[in-house]
């Protein structure tokens, strides 16, 4: 009984979907969940197996997510399913500074835009699609009732982490400066874009799923260019992986580009973050200097 409702399964993804998809006003939900692992450096090596058990429940909400891609054949929407933090009560204000924002891709014009705020401020990242240059293989393995078809890419870290920040990164920048140059904003200007230059020099190893069955160019965060909708994405310390997709809701959803904020590119939106958290940095420091 099983055996046949698998076989079932399989003639309508393979066989139906296709021709479904020619439809003008197909649409699709697909449900996604991310996993981090929370990496402590050589400051991890001094905490117990319980203090670090500890951080990790604190930091779950960042940790763990759910977010929901809304599709059609050419354009998509991503964005975070946000959930209430279960100790404080309260959605992770500092956290969502640094974290992707809702995403809007086309995949016939190679547009992506995409909402941030950062303190309070709204930013319309502009910018085209990322160009992946995917290696794919005949290694397959089985996501819910789908057949899945392994690729691999090396992408620029910098180019998945644009809308992040990094304190690490921030030390560095300073440490190559003389005093002089921390309060001439032109250098520090300078030396900021120095540092993304460096960023995009760093490689992450991407490993992807992707469902012919579901014969979309689409995917999850700004993953894309594969011929299957991807299912599952593995990168770094994180994994994002469908756990439930729905063809053709009976309550549709809007797939349109955001149109507020200001716009700018993905360069100009991490100068910005970089420049402000430095000032933030500098003020504290003449704080505490004043009480001194």
């Amino acid at each position: 009984m099983k055996h046949s409702f698998f076989k079932k399964s399989i003639l309508f993804s393979t066989i139906l979907l296709p021709m479904l998809l020619l439809a003008q006003d197909f649409q699709g939900k697909a449900y996604y969940f991310s996993k981090s692992t929370m990496e402590l450096g050589s400051f991890g090596a001094t905490m117990s197996e319980a203090q670090k058990k500890k951080i990790q429940e604190r930091l779950k909400n960042r940790l763990e997510k759910t977010y929901i891609l809304t599709f059609n054949k050419e354009e998509s929407v991503f964005k975070e399913d946000e959930k209430v933090d279960a100790i404080s009560g309260a959605t992770d204000s500092w956290g969502k500074n640094f974290t992707p924002g809702e995403q809007y891709k086309n995949i016939k014009t190679k547009e992506l835009l995409q909402k941030q705020e950062f303190y309070g401020k709204q930013f319309l990242v502009k910018d085209d699609l990322l160009a992946i240059d995917w290696v794919t293989s005949s290694e397959t393995k089985q996501i819910g009732k789908y057949i899945c078809f392994k690729a691999t890419a090396s992408i620029p870290t910098s180019d998945l982490s644009w809308y992040d920040f990094s304190w690490d990164s921030l030390n560095a920048n300073n440490n190559s400066k003389t005093t002089d140059s921390i309060t001439n904003n032109s250098k520090t200007t300078d030396s900021i874009n120095d540092s993304i230059k460096k960023e995009a020099l760093i490689l992450s190893e991407l490993v992807a799923w992707y469902s012919p069955q579901i014969p979309l160019s689409q995917g999850p965060l700004e993953y894309w260019g594969l011929p299957g909708l991807i299912l599952e994405v593995n990168v770094g310390n994180t994994t994002i992986l469908c756990s439930k997709i729905i063809m053709n809701p009976g309550e549709r959803s809007k797939i349109k580009a955001p149109e507020k904020g200001k716009i700018v590119t993905k360069t100009e939106y991490q100068e910005i973050i970089s420049g402000k958290m430095q000032e933030m940095r500098n003020n504290r420091g003449r704080q505490r200097g004043r009480r001194n």
